[in-house]
């Protein structure tokens, strides 16, 4: 099962959302890097069923950004910010936020 390390940054922002299995999970896989078969090993289920859990955690994830848009919200201030910082227009950044 390939790594989609943007999931990492999903779980940053929604992991509280998903139940403290999923959580754990989620953070034991991209957070700490660990195989599927070793999170199965110390949590005393199959690789399996890490798999399956990961699975449906990444849906909800990716569910709560469509819906939410935080990450994308949020990766959109720290550019106007910078922009901002780097002598831009700061109405532009005040549009922005506007727009959210």
């Amino acid at each position: 099962m390939p790594k989609d390390l943007a999931l990492s940054h999903l779980l940053d922002v929604y992991g509280s959302l998903l139940s403290e299995k999923q959580r754990l999970l989620c953070e034991l896989y991209y957070d700490e890097d660990l195989s599927l078969a070793e999170i199965a090993e110390n949590e005393g289920i199959t690789r399996q069923g890490v798999r399956d859990a990961l699975k449906k955690a990444e849906q909800q994830l990716r569910h709560f950004e469509d819906n939410l848009g935080l990450l994308k919200k949020t990766e959109a201030l720290r550019v106007g910010a910078e922009a901002v910082k780097n002598g831009g227009d700061i109405n532009k950044l005040y549009d922005l936020i506007d727009s959210f």
